[in-house]
């Protein structure tokens, strides 16, 4: 087994007076967390500092006491940051050990930390805590890469490469719009983890293991100490709440798809057939059998990796689906999910980063391509509603044109003036400085659309956006 032998009554499991044998070496491999919330060491002293300094100022414990604790939690605290004091991977969770460990430093004086607490509040708030903490440093990932896409953007305004529907040359766009395109769906994804850190703004301390506290404690208190916005309003919900381990989860999980969206279309963009994108040889591998394979590898590990994050997801809403009010020791389970899901979209958001901030693309195939698929078949129609001619009509002659062009084996923009003319009578040869790749995009100016003007203020937009938010 690779627990070690509990040697102190302090490091024995919380609950452990109702029994007169202690659990099983299995039993305690089997139900231990500790390997899991470990990560919470600190967030788990931030919460015990608040209660400690709550219990004194109720008079649950005396002033000294309430010193000693604080002391004690904060040389626990400086000597797991320095690297003194490890981690005993005995203790069956990151709370015993700091609990045990303290008291093993002050004395009978650690014992009265856990005076009207329950490990049932203490991990609610412990989550909290937590996610309050890194998730600011997940969404400055995701300004970062915003960023990245903006920059691209405001030197690609005027890049010129096929816009698709249905994976079917469609319109002229520009590069910048595409990325810009990227860049605004990490941006709901950004709103999204901060809406759900709006909803975990309340403090479970308090709640005890599900019916409150018969002894004075003063929620408020912590709840202001830990710089939430109060407490929250029900004991039983409290401990028994992992809504915001599913809501982050599924923040995760659209964050990943959108990132999994965006390597398809790098994975698409690197083929020979393509050849829309270079992607730097320190972000691509070869072939152990074929030398002069140059593989996206990264971007179909990130693409591939939506699965795990989809997987956390529907973990976390299996386990919580048939749990009766209140705490479950099911609930112990949120936490492997959610900070597997975390883990993947934060290493995910740095590696696509560094991989399209290295990229270069070839601009030349981008426009070439616009030449192939009469991408401007709807800017003739265009042309012919500016004339008075109703689009339905309009679109109509087009097609009839688009069907010309196919059986002559031309481009639209190769047709004659006159061919033009069989379709309609409105058509002349100022059709032909209007249906080029570059000014059917740069016709596109209403709002959010390709023309080079707006794909800059986009990614100016986004920059503002990015400057704003940068958390610190």
């Amino acid at each position: 087994m690779r627990h070690g032998t509990i040697t102190s009554d302090n490091h024995a499991a919380l609950w452990s007076g109702r029994f007169k044998e202690g659990p099983d070496a299995a039993a305690v491999e089997f139900e231990t967390s500790i390997y899991v919330d470990e990560r919470m060491a600190f967030d788990d002293i931030q919460g015990s500092l608040a209660h400690a300094q709550m219990l004194g100022q109720a008079g649950l414990v005396s002033k000294a006491e309430a010193a000693k604790i604080k002391a004690g939690l904060l040389s626990i605290k400086k000597d797991l940051e320095s690297g003194k004091l490890k981690i005993d991977y005995s203790a069956e969770d990151i709370h015993s050990f700091i609990e045990a460990t303290l008291t093993d430093r002050i004395g009978a004086a650690g014992k009265k930390l856990h005076t009207g607490r329950s490990r049932n509040d203490q991990i609610a708030l412990d989550e909290r805590i937590h996610l309050r903490r890194v998730i600011p440093l997940l969404q400055n990932k995701i300004l970062s890469l915003i960023d990245a896409l903006a920059s691209i953007a405001q030197k690609n305004a005027d890049t010129l490469m096929p816009g698709y529907t249905h994976m079917q040359h469609a319109q002229p766009v520009t590069l910048g719009q595409h990325l810009c395109a990227w860049a605004w769906s990490l941006e709901r994804d950004w709103s999204r983890l901060e809406d759900a850190l709006a909803r975990i703004s309340l403090s479970p301390l308090g709640s005890g293991a599900l019916a409150g506290s018969g002894l004075p404690l003063d929620r408020k208190l912590t709840a202001k100490l830990l710089g939430f916005d109060g407490p929250t309003p029900n004991s039983i919900d409290s401990v028994s709440d992992r809504d915001y381990c599913i809501e982050f989860a599924s923040a995760f999980s659209l964050l990943q798809m959108h990132l999994s969206r965006f390597c398809e279309e790098i994975v698409l963009w690197a083929t020979s057939e393509f050849n829309f994108i270079n992607l730097s040889e320190k972000w691509s591998t070869g072939s152990s059998i074929m030398p002069q394979k140059k593989n996206p590898d990264f971007a179909e590990l990130i693409r591939g990796r939506a699965g795990k994050v989809y997987g956390d997801l529907i973990n976390l809403l299996t386990m919580m689906k048939g749990l009766p009010l209140s705490y479950d020791r099911d609930l112990q389970e949120d936490k492997a999910p959610l900070f597997d899901a975390m883990d993947t979209v934060s290493s995910c958001l740095t590696v696509f980063t560094y991989m399209i901030s290295s990229a270069s693309f070839n601009k030349k195939k981008m426009a070439d391509s616009c030449q192939d698929g009469y991408l401007n078949a709807t800017d003739v129609a265009d042309y012919l509603v500016r004339k008075g001619v109703p689009f339905r009509e309009a679109h109509g002659i087009s097609a009839k044109a688009v069907r010309m062009a196919i059986d002559a084996g031309v481009r639209l923009e190769d047709l004659c003036v006159e061919e033009f003319q069989r379709c309609s009578k409105l058509i002349g040869e100022d059709i032909y400085a209007l249906i080029t790749p570059a000014a059917c995009a740069a016709e596109r100016k209403t709002i959010g659309g390709t023309a080079p003007e707006r794909v800059k203020e986009q990614a100016t937009a986004l920059k503002k956006i990015v400057s704003k938010r940068k958390k610190k």
